[in-house]
């Protein structure tokens, strides 16, 4: 590119100064330089349509809420303007008037009605067929095959004649459970892996960006809903260390983000999108726990970075109709929500908070010890098993089935086995004499082995290409090892009756009640899993309805949380965007970093100048870039700041200036308002009418881009505090800020280039990269690759060659080019250089993203 000749800043306008300049960014920079009325603010609104639409497309973008609200407070006056000359007048349009007022300020309920409706018998639904999936690996109902183990022995309380194992032949039993649970993972992983590739995983991480302002296209779409929905209970019951809570969030914003498209305030603002998607986040928290408010809780404590109080109440109506829903479905005949719903009637002692905090430390080592070590196995499957999807999760159901059979806490599904371990022995169900004395140190290393074996399984489970959460598998990890510190606390009771340390206990009452520890353990898990604390106290509670456990559930969510905080910072989700590297800055971070802006910045900035540029030189720059926009300068080298041009209105400009007629390569491109009026401006003739009428001649040799121009860009010092910009982008939510120095163009900063220099100096100052890591693991898929040929020759000589498995010689269905666009990815690293980065760059590299103190 050329830089501006000396004498053409003759040719333009004085640029006003400083303080002559809007502090805040414009509402619009058509509406800023044009005069007002009707049908220059409708064509001003069609404008701004047309490049809204196009933007909508973009993936792997970040929206700039700040331009979303100019766009929306355009519509408004666009609206206020057409109103005022089509229904101002009294007669027969006034009713018309109120009503379309009435809708207008209405769709909101609607949408949270319809979308709060659907997720509940979406819920129902997939309850049912997941309890039927689980069940039919064990036995069948011989009264009606399509009923589960608990509706078929529905009210046999002696026995259930009606429900028959397969076979008294507990051999052929076992072949059939690992049969159907290899079935099950290879249709879910096949189903994900050709029609919804997002499908898979928790979604709860990306939700978290969406909500925040990332575009990721087709996650939340009808495809992904729909593959999510009937994949969800086949991974289920497959018997993988997977759980339904954390994808029931995923296809409840993909519900939302589907219904809220028919409506059209929502499908042209992301700024009422984005209050749907909370709302329907926190439904989809309420229906996997029969939790409303608890609900409620997680999206504001999780999920959003920004929550009003409109959105927390629209959030609560969302959960209130999705739980009603559930409830007059009932879809286990029992009148609860969920599976494990349980109620105490008996209060705790205060020499059990001993007890209860080794269960708070047992929460927040386990929280850390498997974020740990399922990063470690995320990273391994981006790098060696990308191709392997199908094969992955069918092999790890095969083995998760192998090894969970032998043992009675690991065989049944996650949600059942929460459900018998929380129960009270005195009045309950006892399961294969759980409560029997007898049988005490049986059940403790049972339990002691289902705890180390599922925590193995969610290490290894958690990531695979299936709908996974975490949720469930780390409530039943934290059950089982609280039930069996309750049967052991419960021994040490009747061993020492009479000992001081239990005096509080009252004669001929039950003193220790091993389901509580269960219940507690399994609060500790989850807290400590996902980092969250109010949200889990709740949650709890409405799960019990027992008031007298709230203390002790806050105390062992306290401990959880001081033990874990110790070990990283933020949870599961927050480690799984910064290993993917999604643009995302946590509001809930603060940070004391005692450096300017200038530090932090791009110096190096691709700009253009005023004038001087042909057509064909700013096409070359559009293809050869991939940044999502341009400060606008006087010249090259005195880098006077003008404005700021994004690249979607840049292109969008360019094409219609060439559809429109023939525009020499060499035209001329003003990027200001030049004095002279024979330029050519994109145009559209109406109908519809999308730019002013200007006429063109086939011979014009100049375009003007100034109304695409923002004028007034944001902008700060360079000797800003990095920690203010840093606020700026979460309270804000701009795309990028420029830095200028008196006018002048100094460089621009992004949240990437915000989040690189945070992980720079976390790396400094914790350097915890292991450099034989690499070497490790390029051992073990060597190690996997030898044992995948020797598996694949054994089985095609004994087919006699008509079976031929996939593998490091050959390729079958087993091996796919077809990944998760995810895995495209790469996490967040430190780097010494600074590029304007968007979310669309794939070639990062640099130092290992680490658990971060």
């Amino acid at each position: 590119m050329t830089s501006r000749p000396p004498n053409s800043s003759a040719q333009n306008p004085r640029r006003p100064s400083l303080p002559e300049r809007a502090i805040s960014r414009r509402l619009s920079a058509l509406s800023t330089t044009r005069p007002s009325g009707i049908a220059t603010s409708t064509t001003e609104h069609e404008f701004t349509e047309e490049i809204a639409k196009i933007k909508r497309y973009e993936d792997f973008t970040t929206i700039d809420w700040v331009q979303d609200a100019a766009r929306e407070q355009l519509r408004r006056r666009t609206r206020r303007k057409h109103n005022a000359g089509l229904f101002e007048q009294r007669g027969n349009l006034g009713w018309r008037r109120r009503f379309a007022e009435t809708y207008d300020a209405g769709q909101a309920w609607i949408v949270v009605t319809l979308v709060g409706a659907a997720i509940g018998l979406n819920a129902g639904f997939l309850n049912i067929i997941t309890e039927w999936l689980s069940d039919i690996k064990l036995g069948y109902c011989t009264t009606a095959f399509y009923l589960n183990e608990s509706f078929c022995c529905w009210g046999d309380e002696k026995g259930c004649p009606d429900w028959h194992r397969w076979s008294s032949f507990w051999p052929f039993n076992y072949f059939l459970y690992f049969l159907f649970s290899t079935l099950f993972a290879l249709a879910s992983a096949s189903l994900v892996k050709a029609f919804a590739p997002y499908a898979a995983g928790s979604g709860i991480s990306e939700i978290k960006c969406i909500i925040a302002g990332f575009v990721m296209k087709g996650f939340l779409g009808f495809w992904t809903l729909l593959i999510k929905s009937i994949c969800l209970p086949l991974a289920i019951a497959s018997g993988l260390s997977v759980g339904k809570e954390g994808p029931s969030v995923h296809y409840a914003v993909c519900t939302g983000n589907v219904i809220s498209r028919f409506f059209g305030k929502y499908k042209r603002n992301a700024a009422k999108t984005r209050e749907i998607l909370s709302a329907c986040a926190a439904a989809g928290v309420a229906v996997a726990f029969g939790s409303p408010i608890g609900g409620v809780l997680f999206s504001l404590e999780e999920m959003c970075s920004y929550f009003p109080l409109k959105t927390m109440w629209r959030s609560y109506f969302c959960a209130l109709v999705a739980t009603a829903v559930l409830a007059a479905m009932n879809p286990f005949w029992t009148g609860q929500l969920v599976m494990f719903e349980v109620r105490y009637d008996r209060s705790w002692h205060f020499f059990e908070t001993i007890f209860f905090i080794f269960i708070g430390i047992f929460g927040g080592l386990y929280g850390a010890f498997v974020m740990k070590w399922n990063l470690r196995t995320q990273a391994f499957r981006k790098k060696y098993l990308t191709k392997y999807a199908v094969l992955e999760a069918t092999l790890l159901a095969a083995g998760t089935a192998i090894l969970c059979f032998p043992n009675m806490f690991l065989r049944i599904d996650m949600t059942e086995s929460m459900e018998i371990l929380f129960l009270e022995c005195e009045g309950g169900r006892d399961y294969n004499g759980l409560c029997e004395a007898k049988n005490r140190w049986r059940m403790v290393f049972s339990l002691a082995f289902a705890t180390i074996m599922r925590t193995f399984l969610v290490i290894i489970s958690y990531g695979c290409k299936v709908p996974a959460g975490i949720f469930v598998p780390s409530m039943a990890i934290g059950a089982s090892f609280g039930r069996m510190i309750g049967i052991l606390v419960q021994a040490l009771h009747e061993a020492f009756p009479h000992a001081k340390f239990f005096a509080a206990c009252e004669p001929d009452v039950p003193c220790i009640t091993p389901g509580t520890y269960a219940f507690l353990g399994a609060a500790a898990a989850l807290s400590g899993i996902m980092h969250i604390t109010v949200s889990v106290v709740v949650i709890m509670f409405e799960l019990t309805g027992a008031l007298t456990y709230i203390l002790p559930t806050m105390i062992v969510v306290g401990v959880t949380k001081a033990v874990g905080e110790r070990f990283g910072k933020g949870g599961i989700a927050d480690r799984m965007i910064w290993f993917n590297g999604f643009p995302f800055l946590d509001n809930k971070e603060e940070h004391t970093f005692g450096v300017p802006v200038s530090q932090v910045m791009t110096s190096e900035v691709t700009s253009l100048p005023s004038s001087g540029l042909n057509l064909r030189a700013v096409e070359q720059l559009l293809s050869q870039t991939r940044y999502q926009g341009f400060p606008v300068v006087e010249d090259r080298a005195s880098k006077l700041l003008l404005g700021y041009i994004g690249r979607t209105e840049l292109r969008y400009a360019i094409d219609r200036t060439t559809k429109e007629g023939f525009i020499s390569p060499n035209a001329k491109c003003f990027f200001t308002q030049p004095p002279s009026t024979t330029l050519q401006t994109p145009s559209i003739n109406p109908p519809p009418i999308t730019f002013e009428a200007i006429e063109s001649s086939t011979g014009q040799q100049s375009i003007d881009f100034s109304r695409f121009i923002d004028p007034t860009p944001l902008a700060v010092h360079p000797r800003l505090p990095l920690e203010t910009v840093m606020e700026v982008f979460k309270k804000m939510g701009p795309r990028v800020i420029l830095v200028e120095y008196r006018g002048r163009l100094a460089g621009l900063v992004t949240i990437k280039d915000c989040l690189k220099y945070q992980f720079k100096v976390e790396a400094h100052e914790t350097p915890s990269h292991d450099a034989s890591l690499d070497l490790r693991q390029e051992k073990l898929w060597d190690m996997m690759s030898r044992v995948a040929d020797w598996v694949a020759d054994r089985v095609m000589s004994f087919s006699g060659g008509r079976i031929r498995l996939g593998g490091s010689r050959g390729s079958g269905y087993i091996e796919s080019d077809a990944v998760d666009p995810r895995d495209r990815l790469s996490p967040l690293v430190a780097s010494s250089r600074h590029d304007i980065l968007e979310g669309t760059e794939d070639d990062d590299s640099g130092v290992e993203l680490r658990a971060r103190s």
